[in-house]
């Protein structure tokens, strides 16, 4: 199968491939085609879930209990090692 690629959607392909992350045209499509399968496959459920932490994280920032940037990262990076340390890492 041959592809033409749109002129308008050239810049967005040589941006991929210059970044190094890709190293064909066609893996930059495969990608992208594999982002849009995953995004329509979405389950309502998984939608509903995404839903109510967004309403839960307004609800915080609207009840004030929100905090800054360094105590995110601290916060971040204990999530991290848990993960890693549940993983066995």
């Amino acid at each position: 199968m041959q592809l033409n690629i749109p002129p308008d959607l050239q810049p967005l392909v040589d941006k991929r491939l210059s970044s190094g992350e890709y190293g064909s045209a066609e893996e930059v499509f495969r990608r992208a085609l594999e982002v849009l399968e995953a995004e329509e496959t979405w389950t309502e459920e998984e939608r509903r879930a995404l839903d109510q932490k967004i309403d839960h994280a307004l609800a915080q920032v609207a009840a004030g209990n929100v905090y800054g940037p360094e105590e995110a990262r601290r916060k971040l990076a204990a999530m991290r090692e848990a993960h890693l340390s549940d993983l066995g890492r």
